[in-house]
C-alpha cells in the first residue's frame, strides 16, 4: 500500500490565497506515518484556492476553499477513515462544469506534479519525446511532424510553427558562432497570467519543448526571456534548468548524441513593447527594448547578428505532446483553419476565474457561462475583452462566435496570447477603451510618431469625453486617428493599439453619445458624469455616511434624512460603500 499524500496548490494564486501558510501548517501537524505532505502548482481552479488534493492508492480527491481547520478535518478524517464530504470541488457541479469541456494539452501537468522535482516529470514520461526525437527522427522529420500537427504560434500571430522553423533551420550559424532559440515569456497583457501559471506548474514541459525545437532547427544556445515580476516562475525555471543539466538533458553531447544545447534565463524589466521579437532581442543584448524594421528577419539575423528563432511558452509546451501522441492527437481539434487547443486566463466579472484550456471552436458563451459560471455579480454580462491592449471588446450579442483566429478577428478583436476579461453591465465601455489606450500610450517605446503622438491625442480625446467635455466631432477624430496609427506604426503595439477604441466605437457607440450629448455614464463609472444623493425614504439618519465622507459633504440631524452637497462632493463613493440601508443613490 502506497502512503497517502496531501498536496497543497502553491502557484501564485494559491500562495496569495493562503496556501503557503496552509502547507507549513500541514507539514507541522500531519503525522509522518499517516501521510506525506507535498505541493504542486495551479490546477486552473484559481476561484477555489487554497486547494488541497488527497492522493491515495484508490484515487485522488481535490478539496477547495481549504482553511487550516478544514485541512485538519481532512487528515484526521483520513486517519479515521471518514473523509469530509463537503468542499470536494472536482466532484461538485461547478467543478464538473469547469472541467468537462476542457482539453488539457499544455496544462496536462499543471497542478499534478511537484514542479520543483524533476522525478515527478520523468514519472509521467517527461523528456521521452525529446529522447524519441534524438533516437528515431532526423531534424527535418521533427519539423515535418510539427507541420502535420498544424501547430501555429500561440503568442498572438498564429504563424505556422513549422514554416518558421524551416526558415530558421536553413540558416547556418556564423563561423565560430551560434544559433539562438528564444522563449518569449514576457507576458504583459493586463489580466493575463497564462505563461506565469504554466511555467510555475510545468517548467520541464517548457524545457523539453525548447530541446525538441533546438534539435529540429540546429540551435545550440537558448534564452528564456521572462519578466522579472514573475519571481516564482523564475525560481522554478532556475531549479528545473539545474536539474535538467544534472540529468544530462542540457549541456554538451546531450545523452551521448552529437547535439548540444545551453540555456539561460534573461529577466525582462517589464516593458510591454519587449513582447515584440526585435525589441525582445535588443533587451536580451542589453540594449533599449525598441522594435526595428524587418527584414532582416530574426531567422536570418537576430541575436548577436546570428540566426534566431522565437516562440512563446504555450507553443513550446505543446511539442512533447505532439511528438509522443502524434500529430492527429493534436489536430483533431480544428475550427476555421485554427488547430489544437488554446489556453486562456479567464478573469473579470465571472464566477469561476482561472486558467483554462479549451479546444478551438468552442463558443464564447460556453467559455463564459458554462466553464466560467456566468456573471459573478448577478448582473447581465455586457462584453468580453480578448487579446489585451492589442485586442478588442466583443459584445454579449456575439457570444455565439466560435473561438478561432478568423472568427474572432472578424469581430474586430484578436485571439492574442490568451487574455480573456469578462465585463458586466456595471462596466463603462468608454472607460475600458480609455484604460487600455492609457496602457499602450504609456508602454509605447516612442520610436514612431504615429504611435507616440497619435495614441496620446486619442487618449486626450477619451479623457475629455469621460470628463464630460467631449464633443460630437471627437468621434470622427478618434476614428481617423485610429486608422492612421494602425497603418503607420512600425510594430504590432502601435498597429493594434487602437483596437479597443475601434471595437467599442463599433459596438457601443450609444455609450459614447450618452457621454458626449447627455453628459451621462450609464454604468456610473465616470466620476465627472455622476451625482451622489441620499434617498430620504431609505435614510435612517444613522450618520455613518457623514462620518465616512472625507470632505464633509454630508450633513443632517440624527435619526433624520441627511443630504449631500453636490458642490463639495468628490464622488469617491465611500458613502455608498458604508451605507447599510441602500440609501445612497447614484444618477
Amino acid at each position: 500500500m502506497v502512503k497517502p499524500k496531501l498536496i497543497v496548490g502553491l502557484g501564485s494564486c494559491g500562495i496569495a490565497a493562503g496556501g503557503q501558510a496552509l502547507y507549513e501548517h500541514l507539514r507541522t501537524v500531519v503525522p509522518p506515518d499517516l501521510a506525506d505532505v507535498d505541493f504542486s502548482s495551479c490546477i486552473g481552479m484559481c476561484w477555489a484556492e487554497p486547494l488541497v488534493e488527497l492522493v491515495t492508492d484508490t484515487g485522488r480527491t481535490l478539496f477547495g476553499y481549504v482553511s487550516a481547520d478544514f485541512a485538519d478535518q481532512i487528515w484526521q478524517g483520513l486517519a479515521a477513515g471518514t473523509l469530509p464530504k463537503e468542499r470536494r470541488v472536482q466532484e461538485s457541479q461547478e467543478g464538473k462544469d469547469y472541467l468537462d469541456k476542457q482539453v488539457k494539452i499544455v496544462l496536462r501537468n499543471c497542478g499534478v506534479i511537484n514542479p520543483e522535482r524533476i522525478e515527478d516529470y520523468l514519472a509521467l514520461g517527461g523528456y521521452q519525446a525529446f529522447k524519441q526525437c534524438l533516437d528515431e527522427y532526423s531534424p527535418k522529420q521533427v519539423i515535418d511532424i510539427v507541420k502535420e500537427s498544424g501547430l501555429a504560434g500561440r503568442g498572438g500571430a498564429f504563424f505556422p510553427t513549422a514554416v518558421k522553423w524551416g526558415i530558421f533551420a536553413a540558416n547556418p550559424a556564423p563561423v565560430g558562432g551560434h544559433k539562438y532559440l528564444v522563449c518569449n515569456a514576457d507576458e504583459g497583457d493586463p489580466g493575463a497570467f497564462m505563461d506565469r501559471a504554466t511555467i510555475e506548474g510545468d517548467p520541464h514541459g517548457l524545457l523539453e519543448g525548447m530541446l525538441i525545437a533546438a534539435y529540429a532547427t540546429g540551435a545550440d544556445r537558448g534564452y528564456i526571456y521572462c519578466r522579472a515580476e514573475y519571481p516564482l516562475a523564475i525560481k522554478r525555471l532556475t531549479i528545473a534548468i539545474e536539474a535538467a543539466k544534472q540529468q544530462g538533458f542540457l549541456g554538451d553531447t546531450i545523452l551521448g548524441k552529437n547535439f548540444s544545447f545551453h540555456l539561460e534565463i534573461k529577466e525582462g524589466a517589464g516593458a510591454f513593447v519587449c513582447g515584440e521579437e526585435t525589441a525582445l532581442m535588443a533587451s536580451v543584448m542589453g540594449r533599449r527594448g525598441m522594435p526595428t524594421l524587418k527584414p532582416p528577419f530574426p531567422a536570418v539575423c537576430g541575436l548577436f547578428e546570428s540566426p534566431t528563432n522565437i516562440n512563446n511558452v504555450e507553443t513550446f509546451e505543446n511539442l512533447a505532446y505532439i511528438i509522443r501522441k502524434g500529430p492527429k492527437a493534436f489536430n483533431q481539434y480544428r475550427s476555421n483553419g485554427t488547430i489544437g487547443t488554446k489556453v486562456f486566463a479567464l478573469a473579470g466579472k465571472v464566477k469561476r476565474p482561472g486558467l483554462v484550456e479549451i479546444p478551438v471552436g468552442m463558443r464564447i458563451r460556453e467559455l463564459v457561462e458554462h466553464i466560467g459560471g456566468g456573471s459573478s455579480t448577478g448582473l447581465p454580462l455586457k462584453a468580453v475583452q480578448m487579446g489585451g491592449p492589442s485586442g478588442g471588446c466583443i459584445p454579449a450579442r456575439l457570444f455565439d462566435t466560435p473561438i478561432d483566429v478568423k472568427s474572432i478577428t472578424d469581430t474586430g478583436a484578436i485571439m492574442g496570447s490568451g487574455g480573456f476579461i469578462v465585463m458586466d453591465e456595471q462596466t463603462c465601455m468608454v472607460d475600458v477603451a480609455q484604460y487600455f489606450l492609457a496602457f499602450v500610450q504609456d508602454e509605447s517605446c516612442g520610436k514612431c510618431t504615429f504611435c507616440r503622438i497619435g495614441t496620446k491625442r486619442m487618449l486626450e480625446i477619451l479623457n475629455r469625453i469621460t470628463a464630460g467635455r467631449g464633443e460630437t466631432q471627437d468621434l470622427d477624430c478618434l476614428q481617423e486617428l485610429a486608422e492612421a496609427i494602425k497603418k503607420a506604426s512600425l510594430c504590432a503595439l502601435g498597429q493594434t493599439a487602437p483596437n479597443p477604441v475601434l471595437t467599442t466605437l463599433k459596438y457601443f457607440m450609444e455609450e459614447y453619445q450618452e457621454h458626449i450629448v447627455e453628459k451621462q455614464c450609464r454604468a456610473h463609472v465616470c466620476k465627472a458624469l455622476i451625482t451622489y444623493g441620499i434617498l430620504p425614504d431609505a435614510c435612517t439618519g444613522c450618520g455613518a455616511c457623514a462620518r465616512t465622507c472625507p470632505v464633509k459633504a454630508i450633513s443632517g440631524e440624527k435619526k433624520k434624512a441627511h443630504s449631500i452637497d453636490a458642490r463639495v462632493c468628490t464622488r469617491c463613493g465611500l458613502c455608498k460603500d458604508t451605507c447599510k440601508f441602500a440609501a445612497i443613490g447614484v444618477a
